[in-house]
Protein backbone atom coordinates (compact mmCIF):
# COMPACT_ATOMS: atom_id res chain seq x y z
CA UNK A 1 0.00 0.00 0.00
CA UNK A 2 1.35 3.38 -1.00
CA UNK A 3 0.44 6.67 0.61
CA UNK A 4 1.39 9.94 -1.07
CA UNK A 5 1.54 13.54 0.06
CA UNK A 6 0.26 15.26 -3.07
CA UNK A 7 0.05 19.06 -3.32
CA UNK A 8 -3.35 20.72 -3.65
CA UNK A 9 -4.56 21.11 -7.21
CA UNK A 10 -4.52 24.91 -6.92
CA UNK A 11 -0.73 24.82 -7.54
CA UNK A 12 -0.47 22.77 -10.73
CA UNK A 13 3.32 22.89 -10.90
CA UNK A 14 3.62 21.41 -7.40
CA UNK A 15 0.83 18.91 -8.13
CA UNK A 16 2.60 17.54 -11.19
CA UNK A 17 5.97 17.49 -9.42
CA UNK A 18 4.39 15.43 -6.62
CA UNK A 19 2.68 13.14 -9.14
CA UNK A 20 6.00 12.61 -10.93
CA UNK A 21 7.69 11.71 -7.65
CA UNK A 22 4.90 9.30 -6.72
CA UNK A 23 4.93 7.74 -10.20
CA UNK A 24 8.67 7.28 -10.01
CA UNK A 25 8.29 5.49 -6.69
CA UNK A 26 5.52 3.27 -8.04
CA UNK A 27 7.24 2.25 -11.25
CA UNK A 28 10.99 2.30 -10.51
CA UNK A 29 12.41 -1.15 -11.06
CA UNK A 30 9.08 -2.63 -12.19
CA UNK A 31 9.50 -4.26 -15.62
CA UNK A 32 5.81 -5.01 -16.29
CA UNK A 33 4.29 -2.47 -18.69
CA UNK A 34 0.68 -3.24 -17.76
CA UNK A 35 1.37 -2.82 -14.04
CA UNK A 36 3.10 0.51 -14.66
CA UNK A 37 0.29 1.81 -16.88
CA UNK A 38 -2.32 0.64 -14.37
CA UNK A 39 -0.62 2.39 -11.47
CA UNK A 40 -0.19 5.60 -13.46
CA UNK A 41 -3.86 5.60 -14.46
CA UNK A 42 -4.88 5.03 -10.83
CA UNK A 43 -2.58 7.81 -9.61
CA UNK A 44 -4.03 10.30 -12.10
CA UNK A 45 -7.58 9.18 -11.32
CA UNK A 46 -7.07 9.68 -7.60
CA UNK A 47 -5.24 13.02 -7.64
CA UNK A 48 -6.21 14.99 -10.76
CA UNK A 49 -9.34 17.02 -10.07
CA UNK A 50 -12.32 17.24 -12.39
CA UNK A 51 -11.60 14.24 -14.62
CA UNK A 52 -13.86 11.38 -15.60
CA UNK A 53 -11.39 9.10 -17.42
CA UNK A 54 -7.64 8.50 -17.33
CA UNK A 55 -5.83 5.76 -19.15
CA UNK A 56 -3.87 4.40 -22.04
CA UNK A 57 -4.33 3.32 -25.60
CA UNK A 58 -1.48 1.06 -26.79
CA UNK A 59 -0.26 0.86 -30.36
CA UNK A 60 -0.97 -2.68 -31.52
CA UNK A 61 -0.23 -3.23 -35.19
CA UNK A 62 -1.66 -0.22 -36.97
CA UNK A 63 -4.30 0.85 -34.44
CA UNK A 64 -4.67 2.02 -30.85
CA UNK A 65 -6.06 -0.60 -28.47
CA UNK A 66 -7.46 0.12 -25.03
CA UNK A 67 -5.02 -0.40 -22.18
CA UNK A 68 -5.23 0.09 -18.42
CA UNK A 69 -7.57 2.89 -17.35
CA UNK A 70 -9.80 4.33 -14.64
CA UNK A 71 -13.33 5.47 -15.47
CA UNK A 72 -16.31 4.22 -17.43
CA UNK A 73 -15.97 1.56 -20.10
CA UNK A 74 -14.29 2.90 -23.23
CA UNK A 75 -13.86 2.46 -26.95
CA UNK A 76 -11.63 -0.55 -27.53
CA UNK A 77 -9.99 0.27 -30.87
CA UNK A 78 -9.15 3.61 -32.46
CA UNK A 79 -7.65 4.05 -35.90
CA UNK A 80 -4.50 6.11 -36.20
CA UNK A 81 -5.61 9.59 -37.24
CA UNK A 82 -9.17 9.15 -35.92
CA UNK A 83 -10.47 11.23 -33.03
CA UNK A 84 -8.28 13.00 -30.49
CA UNK A 85 -6.27 9.90 -29.55
CA UNK A 86 -5.68 8.88 -33.15
CA UNK A 87 -4.66 12.44 -34.04
CA UNK A 88 -2.13 12.55 -31.19
CA UNK A 89 -0.75 9.21 -32.38
CA UNK A 90 -0.56 10.29 -36.03
CA UNK A 91 1.05 13.67 -35.35
CA UNK A 92 3.00 12.61 -32.25
CA UNK A 93 1.89 15.92 -30.75
CA UNK A 94 0.01 16.59 -27.53
CA UNK A 95 -3.65 17.42 -28.11
CA UNK A 96 -5.41 19.86 -25.76
CA UNK A 97 -9.09 19.94 -26.69
CA UNK A 98 -11.13 22.56 -24.86
CA UNK A 99 -14.46 21.35 -26.28
CA UNK A 100 -14.61 17.84 -27.72
CA UNK A 101 -17.79 18.65 -29.65
CA UNK A 102 -15.79 21.16 -31.69
CA UNK A 103 -13.04 18.63 -32.54
CA UNK A 104 -13.55 17.25 -36.07
CA UNK A 105 -14.05 13.50 -35.92
CA UNK A 106 -14.21 13.28 -32.12
CA UNK A 107 -15.06 9.74 -30.99
CA UNK A 108 -17.52 9.98 -28.07
CA UNK A 109 -16.79 7.07 -25.74
CA UNK A 110 -18.41 8.81 -22.75
CA UNK A 111 -21.11 11.39 -23.47
CA UNK A 112 -20.17 13.18 -20.22
CA UNK A 113 -16.69 14.07 -21.51
CA UNK A 114 -16.41 17.72 -22.54
CA UNK A 115 -12.64 18.27 -22.83
CA UNK A 116 -9.65 16.05 -23.41
CA UNK A 117 -5.87 15.92 -23.08
CA UNK A 118 -3.92 13.31 -25.05
CA UNK A 119 -0.15 12.82 -24.83
CA UNK A 120 1.63 10.57 -27.34
CA UNK A 121 4.07 8.09 -25.81
CA UNK A 122 7.22 7.97 -27.93
CA UNK A 123 10.36 6.14 -26.78
CA UNK A 124 13.52 6.05 -28.90
CA UNK A 125 11.51 7.29 -31.87
CA UNK A 126 8.89 4.55 -31.60
CA UNK A 127 5.24 5.33 -30.87
CA UNK A 128 4.01 3.09 -28.03
CA UNK A 129 0.55 4.60 -27.61
CA UNK A 130 -1.11 7.56 -25.92
CA UNK A 131 -2.12 8.74 -22.48
CA UNK A 132 -5.73 9.95 -22.60
CA UNK A 133 -7.42 12.08 -19.91
CA UNK A 134 -11.03 13.30 -20.16
CA UNK A 135 -12.98 15.83 -18.12
CA UNK A 136 -16.70 16.57 -17.85
CA UNK A 137 -15.81 20.31 -17.90
CA UNK A 138 -15.01 22.34 -20.99
CA UNK A 139 -11.59 24.04 -21.00
CA UNK A 140 -10.37 21.80 -18.13
CA UNK A 141 -6.87 21.32 -19.54
CA UNK A 142 -4.23 23.93 -20.29
CA UNK A 143 -0.53 24.19 -21.14
CA UNK A 144 0.44 23.49 -17.51
CA UNK A 145 -1.54 20.25 -17.55
CA UNK A 146 0.05 19.30 -20.87
CA UNK A 147 3.57 19.98 -19.60
CA UNK A 148 2.90 18.11 -16.37
CA UNK A 149 1.50 15.07 -18.17
CA UNK A 150 4.28 15.16 -20.76
CA UNK A 151 6.79 14.93 -17.89
CA UNK A 152 4.89 11.95 -16.46
CA UNK A 153 4.88 10.23 -19.86
CA UNK A 154 8.61 10.94 -20.30
CA UNK A 155 9.23 9.16 -16.98
CA UNK A 156 6.97 6.15 -17.53
CA UNK A 157 7.51 5.71 -21.27
CA UNK A 158 10.77 3.76 -20.98
CA UNK A 159 9.18 1.72 -18.18
CA UNK A 160 6.39 0.52 -20.46
CA UNK A 161 8.55 0.07 -23.55
CA UNK A 162 9.69 -3.39 -22.39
Amino acid sequence: MHSFDIAPATDKQALYADLRSALDGLTAGEPDAVANMANMAALLWEYLPDINWAGFYRLVGDELVLGPFQGKTACIRIAIGAGVCGTAAATRETQIVEDVEAFPGHIPCDAASASELVIPIVVDGALLGVLDIDSPSKRRFDAEDAAGCEALVALVGPRIAG
